[in-house]
């Protein structure tokens, strides 16, 4: 079962969403949503409350609600109550909120253009460059970025027909890749760009961008012609790719006189004739 975690927002308040596609599904943090209809610091509690009410009036979509693993404030992750669609919107009907209405036509938005992107995955990457040009970021780092997104997918189907699981094998397997190219695994590559929850790709420079992207390439090619078998022969795979672009920036670095792998974020090292007319902030992205 593949599960993917993002941060939806509504009236500028973030609530997370998981899109579970095995049962092609999308599930809300109860709380989340909970706690922008009552405008409460601590939705738990009335979460709680209300719960314990709903069980004893004998409603079946709090005894159906699910419980997930979801990034709390602290950032690390924690069983969340989750409801589907049709009990979220159950749950909302509950709760006396001059945002009912507008939450119900808002929960119903972001189920449909999941549905789209399933049906046209293009208005997936459309919604993607649209977000980025909101946040400030170049044409020319956009194009870089959206490529990654094209090559990682490659890489991810590969790992797939070679018969390896999402999650800890994909997160192994990037970090021998990263720390070959760059010197840094993944986590110490946040570390080094003082990130947190950010995804790394989105604060990477279009050059860091190009090399990772190369090495990710290089794994995909090199996997699909020695078609390895076991965890470890993957894992020889994925170095062989990152060394790829070791020599690439080797030889860049030689000729520049100095390292590519850098501190600054994407966002920062935008020149100012590069960028849009956006000022919003950068946030985490699910690609």
């Amino acid at each position: 079962m593949s599960q993917e975690t993002s941060i939806e927002l509504f009236e500028n308040a973030k609530i997370r969403v998981v899109w579970d596609d095995e049962q092609e599904k999308y599930f809300f943090s109860v709380v989340d949503v909970i706690q922008v209809l009552t405008d409460s610091a601590d939705g738990r509690t009335y979460w709680k409350v209300l719960k314990n009410r709903l069980i004893k009036e004998g409603n079946e979509t709090v005894t159906n609600c699910n419980q997930l693993k979801l990034p709390a404030a602290d950032g690390k992750m924690r069983l969340t109550d989750v409801a589907d669609l049709e009990q979220i919107l159950r749950i909302v009907q509950s709760i006396p909120s001059k945002k009912a209405e507008p939450m119900k036509r808002w929960l119903a938005q972001v189920g449909s253009e999941r549905i789209q992107q399933m049906i046209d995955p293009e208005r997936s990457i459309q919604q993607a460059v649209e977000d980025y040009r909101r946040k400030g970021y170049s044409e020319n780092w956009i194009n870089q970025r959206v490529k990654t997104i094209e090559v990682r997918k490659g890489l991810t189907d590969e790992w797939k027909r070679a018969g390896l699981q999402e999650g800890r094998d994909f997160a192994i397997l990037t970090d021998l890749i990263t720390k070959a190219w760059s010197g840094k695994t993944t986590k110490e590559y946040k570390q080094y760009k003082g990130l947190t929850k950010e995804n790394l790709r989105d604060n990477m420079t279009n050059i860091e961008l190009a090399l990772n992207t190369l090495a990710e390439a290089s794994t995909t090619e090199i996997s699909k012609r020695k078609n390895p078998k076991t965890m470890m022969q993957n894992m020889q795979v994925a170095k062989e790719g990152g060394d790829v672009a070791k020599a690439a920036r080797n030889q860049l670095e030689a000729t520049i006189g100095e390292s590519v792998v850098s501190p600054n974020k994407a966002i920062d090292s935008i020149k100012p004739q590069d960028e849009l007319p956006f000022d919003d902030g950068h946030e985490n992205e699910k690609f």
